[in-house]
């Protein structure tokens, strides 16, 4: 890329860009998979907050949320998928293009 192209910041991904979206992204990049409640002490917010946030991760299909119980109680896993991986690694490299002092032309 050069010149104006550099600075697009318009190409940065608004479904990561959110605060816990990036948060939740940057976090199961690191761990592959949570426990909601593990998500939510990382990330802090409520519980209906941290279910929205993640809705828009799982309809862009960047993060996939498993439900089951451990016994009787309700538990909830989130994984980063194949294309939530591959979003986060190009949202990283416009970030760095973003950010990154550029020579004087």
């Amino acid at each position: 890329m050069t010149g104006a192209q550099e600075y697009d910041y318009r190409e940065i991904d608004d479904v990561i860009h959110g605060r816990v979206r990036l948060a939740v992204m940057a976090y199961l990049s690191g761990v592959g998979a949570a426990d909601f409640n593990e998500l939510k002490a990382k990330v802090g917010g409520t519980d209906g907050n941290l279910s929205v946030h993640l809705r828009k991760l799982e309809e862009a299909d960047y993060v996939e949320v498993e439900k089951g119980f451990r016994g009787r109680r309700p538990h909830t896993t989130v994984s980063l998928t194949k294309k939530g991986r591959e979003a986060w690694i190009a949202y990283i490299a416009r970030m760095e293009d973003l950010l990154r002092p550029k020579a004087a032309e």
